[in-house]
This record gives structure tokens, C-alpha cells and sequence, in this order.
């Protein structure tokens, strides 16, 4: 698979040194170690949650350093302490974010045995273990983000806000005027209230095709709203997530979002 620019992010190294791992660990004085970060960041950066809920994970004392169950707030450990939550080894890593243009014929799935899955697409991004946000079908394609970061995990999976995806969707018939009004206002599907962001017709294409923007991180809901008004689906395809858009990424390909980006998605 072909990598865009910039190829594997570099992360930092460490040297290890030999520790007593039967040592009583000592809070760390301010400014005493470079290296030296929150326990909760650590617990945080290694994917596992996101820092408000490794604050939980600790005042629970799920969580110890070399051996001693630690529940202070704002204690700091070094790169090469032993942290282990629930008896299980930390290994922080490096936050990735990876931004593939999905072509059509793969599954958005981290399970193996699945034929061949956006992972494999996504292979030789980043050595960190990095995960699909939200779902496009099989044969759907677009826009899709990955990401070991919890955090920015949260904010796609927000029910109440979310971040918007455009798609750009082809039907089999014409939408009616009436129908798309329909799903601009919202409308019931077994006491569900249905609602979307902005739908409307393309400019210069037939009426089959329309742009639909939703928050849902899944594309179910484009299927459960077209079938409604009995409409089929011949072509879902994601143009843009938030800001995110497919400019200079082609078909199959993915890029490391700028720091920029990334930025501005933080603060949805």
C-alpha cells in the first residue's frame, strides 16, 4: 500500500534503566525529571481511556507503579516504570491519527478472518495501535479516521454533539421534493425521531444524488432514512469529516492529519 508523505511518526526513545521493582515508587518533586508525566496521561496516551477516566481508574486503585497500587491525583511516573492497570501492563504510545480515503470492497473492522478489512489499508501508517472511528459499509467509501487517541474517540461517539460528516449519496430515482423536506424537518420511524445536520440536492447532478451531513458515526442511519421513503442506495460516499476533506488523498491512500488539523478537531 502505497504511504503518503511524512511515512512512520517518529516517536522518542528511552533509555531503560535497572530498577528495583520492589521499591516503594516516591512522588516526583516538580522539574526533577524531563521525562516524568502524569500517571494519567501515561495510562491515557497508551489508548486504554481517556484521562478523566484513568483519574477514575486510580481513585478506584486499579491501578499500580512498580508493584504498589498508587491512588494519588498528579502522581508522575518515568517512561520506564512498571504500570499496570487491572494487573495488566501499560505500554504508553505515541497518539496517532490517520485519515484514509476508503475505497469500496473493504470492511471497517479491527477483527481478523474478515476478508480484507481498512486495516490492511492502513498497515503501514503508524507503529501505534490505531483503530477506525465510527463504521462505512463494504461497499461504501470516504473519509475514514483512526486513532489511538480516546479522547478524540469521545467526541465522534457524543450523542449530543458530535461531529458532522458530509456524504455524498446516489440514489436509485430521483428524490422527491417533498421527501427531502421530510428528512430536512425530522420525522418519526417507530417513535424514533430521525434528524440530520443539512440535506440538499447536488449542483449540477440529477436529483438522484444529494449531500447529507449527520453526526452519527455510523452509516446505518443513511440506509434506515433512504429505505423509509423507499429509496435505494446505489452509492454512499464520505466527502468530509468536520473540516477534514479528501483533497490530495486518492482512493485506497491515507495521510497523518498536520497539527493544524488536529487542533481544530480538539476543539469541536
Amino acid at each position: 500500500m502505497n504511504r503518503q508523505r511524512g511515512g512512520k511518526p517518529q516517536g522518542k526513545r528511552f533509555n531503560k534503566s535497572n530498577s528495583n521493582t520492589n521499591a516503594k515508587p516516591k512522588a516526583s518533586k516538580k522539574g526533577s525529571n524531563s521525562g516524568e508525566i502524569r500517571l494519567n496521561k501515561y495510562i491515557a496516551n497508551s489508548g486504554i481511556c481517556s484521562r478523566r477516566e484513568a483519574d477514575v481508574h486510580i481513585a478506584t486503585g486499579l491501578v499500580s507503579v512498580n508493584g504498589k497500587v498508587i491512588t494519588e491525583m498528579g502522581y508522575k511516573v518515568k517512561p520506564d516504570d512498571e504500570v499496570r492497570y487491572d494487573g495488566a501492563r501499560v505500554n504508553p504510545e505515541k497518539k496517532a491519527y490517520v485519515l484514509l480515503n476508503k475505497p469500496k470492497g473493504f470492511a471497517t473492522t479491527t477483527s481478523e478472518g474478515k476478508g480484507r478489512t481498512v486495516m490492511d489499508l492502513v498497515a503501514n501508517a503508524t507503529p501505534s495501535r490505531i483503530k477506525p472511528i465510527g463504521r462505512l459499509g463494504r461497499n461504501s467509501k470516504g473519509l475514514l479516521l483512526f486513532t489511538n487517541d480516546k479522547e478524540i474517540e469521545d467526541k465522534f461517539k457524543n450523542s449530543k454533539n458530535g461531529v458532522p460528516r458530509l456524504f455524498h449519496i446516489e440514489l436509485d430515482k430521483n428524490l422527491k421534493l417533498e421527501d427531502l423536506k421530510k428528512i430536512q424537518n425530522g420525522f418519526k420511524i417507530e417513535g424514533r425521531l430521525i434528524t440530520v445536520e443539512e440535506i440538499s440536492y447536488i449542483d449540477g447532478a440529477s436529483k438522484k444524488e444529494v449531500g447529507l451531513k449527520i453526526k452519527n458515526t455510523g452509516n446505518t442511519i443513511i440506509r434506515t432514512i433512504f429505505e423509509h421513503f423507499n429509496y435505494d442506495l446505489l452509492s454512499i460516499d464520505c466527502v468530509a469529516i468536520a473540516h477534514l476533506t479528501k483533497k490530495d488523498i486518492p482512493r485506497g491512500h491515507w495521510k497523518h492529519l498536520s497539527i493544524q488539523e488536529l487542533q481544530t478537531l480538539q476543539m469541536l
